[in-house]
């Protein structure tokens, strides 16, 4: 490693250091070890943090630090996880190594976690360590929420939201913050400049259980309408009859963002996209991935299972859906579009787990707040809202508080996108050094300012 200023600015190794502990939350047997010394790491990597700055340990993993302001405003509240999901080895080695490498004129911080999410949530320590030892001292509280379940959808989010929420009394916070939209170059394809994509709401998420039962039997003699093709047609007439596509109030936002910063004819269409909702959002679903998730509910399976041997009939079959809800929709809007397209009593359809979509956050001081941080971090980036289309700890959040977002201040690409829960997921330092620059303005300008 040479003096590149980057490097030498620490960030680098600090994220490392992390990413070398695995904190895989579905990997029970490595649990105890991994989550025990993380939260002590942490604590020799921000000795500021965790001298001035309040802990409670909640819920059992999750980590809550208040930084005492003095005025009594309403708090800023900054989330991120530090849980992670499992990862096999990757082509290039130990997903839990923790490399630093150069690549592409810089240097990266490779490995599980890198964006999803300790690279986020070391720019916001790397912030208030640098605040601390600046000798800056906010107006406001500065709550950071950190939980170790993410992943798994469990429970520390919802107990450290239900606890500020005590403490505050009928108040809200300022802003909430959590990990969702990022910098990027490459949002949809008639798009021409950096943005900033910064979540306003997330859809609902429902695991969906479908089920068919038979009798069995020889594999010599089938039956008509077994267990398994019957699934098979199930899954067939919800692939062939999506849910209905639509803009939701945060899309159009959105699309009215982009046109500065798309092609002509592009620009030319979003002009006319408040009245021509309808024609817009067809043309987002045809092109598919991300572009069609932003505009309808979307149905993916993601698990099947049936027979017990290769000569016999199964007498059960079943199929697990992951289904990702738009904003307007509900969980049970989406079982009975299920059934509406199955047309199939004999396939039984169960909820396992869900929840509705997040209200959408409104486009005010606080929006303007983040794109002000962005001046200093990220300037050439246009500040776009943004529906996020998975799942985030903000959501225990939204219930209460009518200002959440959802944004990392990290550079991604589309590949990058596409590491997150795959492989060789990695961030550029330079990515990193920006996101703290980014937090230290956002934590300067929410919370005003007193010196030591």
């Amino acid at each position: 490693m040479d003096n590149n200023v980057e490097v030498r600015s620490g960030v680098a190794e600090r994220l490392a250091a992390l990413i070398s502990i695995p904190t895989v939350s579905a990997e029970s047997e490595s649990r105890t070890e991994a989550f025990t010394s993380f939260p002590e790491i942490l604590r020799e990597l921000y000795p500021l943090v965790h001298e001035r700055l309040d802990l409670r340990i909640v819920d059992g993993t999750g980590l809550l630090f208040t930084w005492r302001g003095t005025s009594g405003a309403p708090p800023l509240v900054l989330m991120a996880h530090w849980d992670v999901v499992p990862a096999s080895p990757w082509p290039s080695g130990n997903p839990f190594e923790g490399r630093i490498e150069r690549r592409r004129g810089g240097y990266w911080v490779v490995g599980r976690g890198a964006l999803d999410d300790k690279g986020p949530l070391v720019v916001v320590l790397e912030a208030v360590e640098n605040l601390l030892a600046a000798g800056f001292t906010p107006a406001a509280d500065t709550l950071i929420a950190l939980g170790g379940d993410e992943e798994v959808m469990g429970s520390n989010a919802h107990t450290m939201s239900t606890l500020i929420r005590e403490e505050l009394r009928g108040r809200q916070p300022y802003m909430v913050l959590d990990e969702g939209g990022a910098v990027t170059d490459d949002v949809l394809d008639f798009v021409q400049g950096r943005c900033a994509m910064i979540g306003l709401a997330e859809k609902g998420v429902a695991t969906v259980r479908l089920e068919v039962e038979g009798t069995g039997g020889h594999a010599s003699a089938p039956k008509h309408d077994e267990p398994i093709p019957r699934l098979i047609r199930a899954l067939q007439n919800i692939d062939r009859n999506p849910l209905p596509a639509r803009l939701t109030r945060t899309v159009r936002a959105m699309l009215t963002a982009l046109r500065p910063v798309s092609t002509t004819a592009a620009s030319r269409l979003l002009a006319i996209a408040g009245k021509t909702g309808p024609v817009v959002a067809a043309a987002l679903a045809r092109a598919g991935g991300e572009s069609a998730a932003l505009v309808r509910t979307t149905v993916a399976p993601t698990k099947m299972s049936a027979g017990t041997a290769d000569n016999v009939l199964a007498d059960r079959a079943t199929a697990t859906l992951n289904c990702r809800i738009l904003p307007g929709s509900s969980v049970r809007e989406t079982l009975e579009a299920l059934r509406r397209r199955i047309r199939d009593d004999a396939v039984k359809i169960s909820l396992v787990e869900g929840h509705d979509p997040s209200p959408e956050s409104p486009l005010d001081d606080r929006f303007d707040a983040i794109g002000t941080a962005l001046e200093e971090s990220w300037p050439t980036a246009e500040p776009v809202p943004y529906l996020m289309m998975a799942a985030s700890d903000a959501r225990h959040f939204h219930t209460w508080c009518s200002h959440v977002y959802r944004f990392a201040p990290l550079l991604m690409s589309l590949e990058q996108r596409q590491s997150i829960h795959g492989e060789e997921e990695a961030v550029a330092v330079d990515s990193l050094v920006r996101g703290e620059r980014f937090f230290r303005a956002l934590i300067s300008n929410c919370t005003g300012e007193q010196e030591r």
